[in-house]
């Protein structure tokens, strides 16, 4: 059985018994943790995703260290101009031991129905109005086209045409 989280603004995806590099949480060394944000849960062929998030789905783990990653390091230089300018930087991170994945349910039947249905009926309105003044709009300047073209001028025979 695996999983999908999210933490720290990134995803991960782990097994049961699988050390994991985090970002750095506020916890200490031996504490569990329970992150709550499943993404996805899938164990052979069957496979629940969720919509955004997994409700109940819980991926349980316990802090083993907290540490530094290497460095990573950054040179600003400008060619001609002798001028080079290093800097670097080492990220904190928590090392996890997952020990436990519970996959919850997917947000489906009526709370999913209900959401759905307020934002089609939200998006609905608004077209109708959008349509309405437009139409509004279009037939005024319609109007307005007709009204102002020119009659057309007869010409007199007495005239002639100059080349």
């Amino acid at each position: 059985m695996y999983a999908v989280f999210s933490t720290g603004g990134k995803q991960y995806r782990a097994r049961t018994g699988d050390i994991i590099k985090v970002e750095k949480l506020e916890a200490e060394q031996g504490a569990t943790v329970e992150l709550d944000r499943v993404l996805m849960v899938g164990e052979g062929q069957e496979i629940q995703v969720g919509s955004p998030f997994l409700a109940g789905g819980k991926v349980t783990a316990k802090v083993v260290e907290h540490g530094r990653g290497d460095k990573i390091r950054i040179i600003k230089f400008k060619r001609r101009k002798h001028h080079m300018k290093s800097q670097g930087h080492r990220q904190y991170f928590t090392a996890l031991e997952i020990t436990g994945i519970e996959a919850g349910s997917a947000v489906t039947g009526e709370a999913a129905e209900k959401t759905a249905k307020k934002a089609v009926t939200k998006k609905a309105a608004a077209k109708k109005k959008v349509a309405r003044k437009a139409s509004a709009k279009k037939a005024t300047a319609k109007k307005a086209a007709v009204k102002k073209a020119p009659a057309a001028k007869a010409e007199s025979p007495d005239s002639t045409p100059e080349d």
